[in-house]
């Protein structure tokens, strides 16, 4: 199994918004093939900041199955407008 780190900066006073893109964001994810869990959590120190946590079962799964569908260009319209700057995602086994 993979674990998918992202921190997500949210821009200044959005986060509300974003926590609700993400609910609609959620069903994308959880629905694609390899996929097996997630959560996010808000950070406590900065505000508009949280940090995004996805278990793959491998790699590809998330670079190829996810990042290549048709699917993830939902998740980019419904998310990515609120990073500032735009995440660095990282993958640990």
């Amino acid at each position: 199994m993979i674990l998918e780190v992202a921190t997500l900066n949210i821009k200044k006073g959005r986060s509300t918004e974003f926590e609700i893109n993400f609910k609609k964001a959620e069903c994308i994810i959880s629905s694609m093939n390899g996929y097996v869990s997630h959560q996010m959590k808000k950070c406590l120190e900065e505000d508009d900041k949280y940090i995004l946590l996805v278990n793959w079962e491998t790699l590809e799964d998330h670079e190829i199955g996810f990042r290549k569908s048709a699917e993830y260009q939902e998740w980019k319209a419904l998310l990515h407008h609120f990073y500032e700057p735009f995440p660095t995602v990282e993958h640990y086994k």
